[in-house]
């Protein structure tokens, strides 16, 4: 008798966890190599009116300086510091104590993603940037294998190496990343132009396609198809802070944070997604600041680059705005984003735990 109370007791603080929940929708969205620093204090007056990386500082200043970091930070990110923070939550400004890292040893893209979206680090395996499919399963893949969401999750991204981490043709979970076309027999007017437009506007990288263009894939699916799960991975702070062009990147965070903003309004606005749609923000590394022209890099050799941050807006979030302390993991991600739709995830290896403060 008293094992079955301690059993029946276990399964309904599991219920109370796991169940019951109001989101049923989630959109996992990535901000690649967007730093702490600038998501919590703004341009960083270091580099904001240096010409070795901004070409018209007065025009840059304008824009994005403020004489407090929280004024710059409004200027930079306004959806962020304005409907984010204040229903929601923000992890990982060290000023305050608040600190998310990477648990992986390499402190780059694949890596992150990895750890982001399977719960773990694989160092072994994956430990470059290349185009290998991941022999792990992230939780995209497990979202795609439950009932009610099997076919449901989709995921876009700016970086061509998405396929391959997402490991597309293994998880059944489609992929338009990279310069990928819409593709299917009922493509709107709107995702024809979209196609016909990406070919005809280059791009600065070979391997990277301009932000708007992953946005718009992904805002168009969404419309038409009404997924359940939707994972969009912007890339262009990440490329734009590798060429050195400090100008750029405050620009590329700043139209990134209008397009979540214009994500968070259309669910907000349609009765499948309304008060039913959580948003689950991160990146998958840091950069540097000291010496100043780290900004530009990541890596092991790079102090500073495993320093990352959490954001999430949603109907289960307690609105805490900024949290003050404690210690987080980019492992903590997969098994968060599963909590929010009532699932307790777990892969072939430990997963690292929920951040159940994310979650009432």
């Amino acid at each position: 008798m008293k094992r079955f109370t301690i059993t029946l007791c276990l399964l309904m603080v599991i219920g109370m966890v796991f169940g019951q929940r109001k989101t049923e929708n989630l959109i996992i969205i990535t901000l690649d190599g967007l730093r702490w620093q600038e998501l919590y204090t703004g341009a960083d007056s270091s580099l904001i009116g240096d010409k070795e990386y901004v070409d018209n500082p007065e025009e840059l200043k304008k824009l994005f300086w403020k004489n407090t970091a929280t004024e710059r930070r409004q200027a930079l990110m306004p959806f962020f510091w304005s409907t984010l923070a204040s229903e929601g939550q923000l992890y990982g400004d060290r000023n305050l104590g608040s600190k998310v890292n990477c648990s992986n040893g390499m402190w780059f893209s694949y890596p992150g993603y990895n750890e982001i979206l399977c719960g773990f680090a694989d160092d072994k395996n994956i430990n470059s940037n290349k185009k290998i499919p991941n022999p792990n399963k992230t939780v995209l893949e497990f979202f795609n294998g439950q009932k009610g969401l099997k076919g449901k999750v989709a995921a876009f991204g700016s970086w061509d190496v998405f396929p391959y981490i997402i490991n597309e043709e293994r998880s059944g979970v489609p992929v338009n990343a990279g310069f990928e076309s819409a593709t299917g027999k009922d493509l709107t007017e709107r995702e024809k132009f979209l196609n016909q437009l990406q070919k005809e506007i280059p791009s600065p990288w070979g391997g990277v396609r301009l932000d708007a263009f992953t946005h718009h894939f992904a805002k168009e699916y969404i419309q038409k198809n009404q997924p359940r799960v939707v994972y969009i991975a912007y890339g262009e702070t990440d490329d734009f802070a590798h060429n050195g062009n400090y100008q750029a990147y405050l620009k590329s965070a700043h139209q990134t944070d209008q397009f979540i903003k214009e994500l968070w309004d259309y669910v907000q606005h349609h009765p499948q997604y309304k008060n039913k749609t959580t948003f689950l923000i991160t990146t998958d590394h840091g950069r540097g600041t000291v010496p100043k022209e780290t900004w530009k890099s990541h890596g092991t050799d790079i102090e500073g680059a495993d320093q990352i941050w959490f954001a999430i807006i949603g109907p289960d979030t307690p609105a805490l705005g900024v949290v003050k302390s404690g210690q987080y993991y980019q492992n903590q991600f997969a098994k968060t984003a599963a909590a929010l739709l009532g699932y307790d995830y777990k892969n072939e290896r430990q997963v690292g735990d929920a951040v159940y403060s994310m979650i009432e």
